[in-house]
């Protein structure tokens, strides 16, 4: 894909969306017993933009109908972590399931920033989407 091709970027956003598709499936599987040797709580990843400037990384994480109170972030080195979990509303605990799309549960989305020092900026929900801004802080110090 290059530039000079006037559907570029139509193109990327596509492969983008097809990725996400695919991990959005992958995540939402099926659950083991609490009892079974195997079993260990689903996770589940939701999707993510970033964008670049020359001084800080936006990172859009999509999120509805979740409180701020369910996403912990965490900036360690060039590794942000998004993790919370989106609990069944108690209505619907007992009630006999025909469709469910929407991943429930435990989530993690961890990213890896390009090589670097950084510093966790605004973070706040908007219409249901995680807004964080990550600053630039510049390259990693160098160890004698």
């Amino acid at each position: 894909m290059s530039e000079n091709d006037p559907d570029w970027m139509w193109r990327r956003a596509r492969a983008l969306l097809e990725q996400s598709e695919r991990l959005s499936q992958r995540g939402a599987g099926p659950q083991r017993p609490a009892g079974h040797p195997s079993a260990q709580p689903a996770l589940w990843e939701p999707p993510v933009d970033i964008f670049e400037t020359e001084a800080e990384f936006w990172v859009l994480t999509a999120l509805p109908g979740l409180e701020a109170r369910h996403v912990q972030i965490l900036l360690r080195g060039h590794e942000l972590s998004i993790t919370g979990q989106r609990p069944l509303p108690e209505v619907l605990r007992t009630a006999q399931v025909h469709r469910l799309e929407i991943p429930y549960g435990r989530f993690q989305r961890v990213l890896a920033l390009p090589p670097g020092c950084y510093e966790l900026g605004l973070s706040q929900m908007v219409q249901g989407l995680v807004v964080l801004q990550v600053h630039k802080r510049g390259p990693l110090p160098r160890h004698p």
